[in-house]
């Protein structure tokens, strides 16, 4: 009976791990299209991701179709990239002021879109992660509930992810790639920097956002402050998929996003769930998350210095 109950323990811990994994993937690859692709310093996702939250409650609230409800949220995020965007470009803001600033307005923003609420839950509101809930209770009784959402969840994710592939594939997504290492070369192509970059920052928001929405729906509220420091865990997310996979690929890019976002929760899971015995509380999250992303920097950089070292070594045989 114990190995049973640790057993359906175990299972819903992955599937916990899974499951916030997939949804926090979704932000990773906003903050891979901007600090990857586009080498911009893009702070607007810790204002955008909860601004999703905001928008799908009210949306849902009102009667709207969660469908569009999630269109709406990610419309939202791509106007709050197109904000960061502009003071970028035409009010000659640097990039990393302007996120801020964005940031810093969107939390007015967002209690705003929420009526001056700080949260609102989701407690008496049908959503589509609890339809899909209810309905593996009543059918599946022996799977947990929770496998309906994460199901829902690699689909949307595998989806996302193959579009992202064949969007990269194209002229404009070959461009895009190019912009964040030369720009010139992209001003010499007859291409305007400033609306491709536009075009990608708003895009990576519009994820970030989506990515909020789907996480109120999965901790069962919206919230105002669910965005602080997502853009940190993003970064060591990124870092560590990048650890993991090294590849110029595209394919194996977006894929190793998803995997240092599930790789990264992962370990905040079990920071949480056995840190007691190194006397690790919640509030040491944050700390671990910076120790992580300065680990990830000094190996990288080792790498790099080694990969440049043997290279020279090659060279002076030949």
């Amino acid at each position: 009976m114990l190995d049973f109950i640790q057993s359906n323990l175990n299972l819903i811990l992955l599937e916990t791990i899974l499951i916030e994994g997939l949804i926090y993937g979704i932000m990773v690859q906003g903050v891979f299209i901007s600090f990857r692709t586009l080498n911009f310093c893009d702070m607007t996702v810790d204002g955008a991701f909860p601004m999703g939250g905001c928008i799908l409650a009210v949306c849902l609230m009102n009667r709207v179709p969660a469908g569009v409800a999630l269109l709406i949220a990610f419309l939202g995020g791509c106007t709050a990239g197109l904000c960061t965007t502009l003071m970028y470009t035409k009010l000659r803001i640097p990039d990393l002021l302007a996120g801020i600033l964005t940031m810093t307005m969107l939390y007015s923003v967002n209690l705003r879109i929420m009526s001056n609420r700080a949260n609102i839950s989701f407690l008496r509101i049908q959503t589509v992660f609890s339809k899909l809930t209810s309905f593996f209770e009543a059918h599946f009784p022996s799977i947990p509930a929770e496998t309906g959402i994460l199901l829902f969840l690699v689909v949307f994710v595998v989806i996302l992810k193959a579009l992202l592939d064949l969007f990269f594939h194209t002229d404009m997504g070959l461009t895009m790639g190019a912009l964040g290492a030369n720009e010139q070369m992209v001003v010499s192509l007859g291409v305007n920097p400033q609306i491709l970059r536009g075009i990608g920052v708003c895009f990576g928001d519009g994820l970030a956002s989506t990515a909020g929405a789907f996480a109120a729906m999965y901790n069962g509220f919206a919230d105002v402050g669910s965005g602080t420091g997502v853009i940190v865990s993003g970064l060591a997310s990124l870092m560590l998929g990048e650890f993991i996979i090294r590849s110029n690929k595209i394919g194996w890019q977006t894929l190793r996003v998803l995997l240092g976002s599930i790789i990264y929760r992962a370990l905040m899971l079990f920071a949480r769930r056995y840190g007691h015995y190194l006397h690790l509380t919640p509030n040491d999250l944050k700390l671990i998350t910076g120790i992580l992303i300065i680990i990830c920097l000094m190996v990288s950089s080792m790498q790099g210095k080694f990969d440049m070292k043997k290279h020279f070594v090659r060279g002076t045989a030949k």
